[in-house]
């Protein structure tokens, strides 16, 4: 059963929330992107990205798909090895 077999990951949700911030950082960036085009993608506000890239605030799930769907990233690109 996958309950039984599954291992908890040893990252904290602090070092989660950079890993994602640098992985979008990393990303916008290979995309030619400034974060106000990004947020103006995304529909979110610029000062939302630089937090969540700067790992000041916790990203919403709802903001992650609207983030990877304008960079045209998988989920998984963005969330890394988590």
């Amino acid at each position: 059963m996958a309950c039984e077999t599954a291992s908890v990951s040893e990252v904290s949700s602090s070092q989660a929330h950079k890993r994602i911030g640098q992985n979008i950082r990393k990303f916008r960036k290979r995309c030619g992107m400034t974060q106000e085009v990004l947020a103006e993608k995304a529909n979110l506000h610029p000062v939302y990205i630089s937090q969540v890239e700067r790992a000041d605030r916790a990203i919403t799930i709802d903001a992650l798909l609207r983030i990877t769907k304008a960079l045209g990233i998988r989920l998984r690109d963005a969330v890394g090895d988590l």
